[in-house]
């Protein structure tokens, strides 16, 4: 039984959502992390419902920090603890985008998925499972999970954009060539990449314009 992600939304400018940005956050935030993002992309996305849903499981010993799955690096999990979490967390968000789809009217190829960290493990490894493709994914200092399954795995092969500071010391900027080369590997034809100069693990003004013009481009706007 999968599990009911909460999410935080803005509702479009318009007042009628005629696409929508999906938020994933990062491990030990939560949904209301990335949501402050939709303030100055709404200006520019105005049919767009913005949507922040809440990893679903807590960090032991971090009352206020949530996951999509362990991390054994980082909380000293087992492998096969993680891979559990991460089986389980994509089920919960398949059954999140479909709900979605259906409560809003949407189609998929009006969706895209905008992740950070471990939010973009996660667009980057359900997306491609789910029989029809996205309008694109977003991804941000991120990693892809599992690279040598992913052409045998894949269903739909969304557009990617993958982006990276190289200053990040917490996931390295080699893991965006290295996304960029299986991916191309399984077949995709549409990834693209952009290094933040001088940035961190984070999201600078460059990558949010980078990430906003391709949203544009792959929603059809």
């Amino acid at each position: 039984m999968t599990r009911v992600l909460r999410a935080g939304r803005k509702a479009p400018q318009s007042g009628q959502a005629r696409s929508a940005v999906v938020f994933l956050h990062g491990y030990g935030a939560n949904g209301a992390d990335l949501m402050g993002l939709a303030d100055p992309l709404a200006e520019h996305l105005p049919d767009t419902l913005f949507v922040a849903p809440d990893a679903p499981e807590s960090i032991p010993g971090m009352p206020s920090g949530l996951q999509w799955f362990p991390i054994p690096w980082i909380d000293g999990s087992s492998e096969e603890e993680a891979e559990r979490g991460l089986m389980a967390a994509a089920a919960d968000l398949d059954a999140f985008l479909d709900a979605l789809m259906v409560d809003e009217d949407l189609l998929p190829e009006q969706v895209v998925l905008f992740g950070f960290s471990q939010g973009s493990m996660m667009a980057l490894h359900v997306a491609p499972r789910r029989e029809d493709e996205v309008a694109g994914i977003v991804a941000f200092s991120g990693r892809l999970l599992r690279p040598d399954l992913l052409a045998d795995e894949a269903v739909s092969r969304p557009p990617v954009l993958l982006v990276h500071g190289d200053a990040d010391d917490v996931v390295p900027v080699q893991s965006l060539p290295e996304a960029a080369e299986a991916l191309q590997q399984a077949g995709w034809k549409d990834v693209y990449a952009h290094v933040m100069e001088g940035t961190g693990h984070g999201i600078a003004p460059d990558g949010l314009s980078v990430a906003l013009a391709f949203m544009r481009d792959k929603l059809g706007l």
